[in-house]
């Protein structure tokens, strides 16, 4: 591992690996694990080998002590040489983009291809200021989702009203069924020290757009046309500072769109991944 970008030690990440074939690294979001990319890696697997960590600080790969943004990367570069990954594809959802346009920029020799979803590299929220309310409601929403999950009853009392309105637009059992199994327990295996350093980020007023110039690979760049934590406007902006990327926004979808709209959005990937072989055949390097 090189000192040349950072003298921290990397955390050994806990990884989630499925699949045989050419290697998909997948990056979670805030509050999030390696498990939240289910719905992508399940797919995916049938045909590649996906590896999904817990970021440093999420997860089982626990961490206690204050850290910044770039000790994800040095994580992720050791990571990829402890499994001998040459090169790969990298799919980041929401923090996990940003963390993969940041990878790209510091290692294009080894990432062949970006999917970046719900994200921006200078991200823009139009969150409402949250009450009390909206905090008890979610509390309430996500405790009883957890206990009977997608219970129609809770999701209109409750749900509806609760900060799962800025997250989804959809609420259906599909996208409830998601957050009871993926979005409670990654929220409460989250270190302080995790939303610190994404914080800490966030208010130094992080932009990159002018340095994705410098990123080559295919990039396929998707967003929920009604998120309100990185809004979509933001995605469009990033999608455009890139050399090569397509562009693909979901109507009536929020920042959780993966969980809304699966079948959409995972035949829109395989139909990139088509489109762009070379992201995924070591052959054409």
């Amino acid at each position: 591992m090189s000192d040349r970008h950072n003298h921290t030690t990397a955390a050994r990440l806990n990884v989630y690996i499925q699949g045989q074939g050419f290697p998909i690294l997948g990056l979670h979001g805030h509050p999030g694990t390696g498990r939240s990319l289910s719905v992508f890696n399940n797919h995916l697997s049938k045909r590649y080998q996906t590896f999904a960590p817990d970021l440093r600080g999420y997860g089982k790969s626990r961490c206690n002590v204050n850290f910044d943004m770039n000790d994800h990367l040095t994580d992720l570069e050791a990571l990829l040489d402890r499994l001998e990954i040459e090169k790969c594809l990298v799919l980041g959802w929401s923090l996990g983009g940003i963390l993969a346009m940041e990878l790209a920029l510091r290692l294009p020799e080894r990432i062949t291809g970006l999917i970046l979803v719900a994200t921006a590299a200078k991200p823009r929220g139009s969150h409402p200021t949250i009450t009390w309310q909206d905090n008890l409601y979610t509390g309430v929403a996500a405790l009883l989702n957890y206990i009977k999950p997608s219970w129609q009853w809770n999701i209109e009392t409750f749900g509806k009203r609760s900060l799962f309105r800025y997250l989804i637009q959809q609420h259906t059992s599909t996208t409830y069924n998601y957050i009871a199994t993926e979005a409670v327990p990654a929220y409460l295996q989250t270190s302080p020290a995790a939303t610190r350093a994404l914080y800490s980020a966030i208010q130094s007023g992080y932009n990159r757009l002018v340095d994705l110039q410098q990123i080559q690979c295919p990039a396929l760049v998707l967003a929920g046309e009604q998120d309100r934590h990185i809004t979509s406007d933001s995605s469009l902006e990033t999608a455009r500072h890139l050399q090569n990327s397509q562009w693909q926004c979901y109507p009536n979808t929020a920042h959780l769109f993966p969980w809304e709209v699966p079948q959409q959005m995972l035949s829109d990937i395989d139909h990139w991944l088509e489109e762009h072989p070379q992201v995924i055949d070591i052959k054409k390097f």
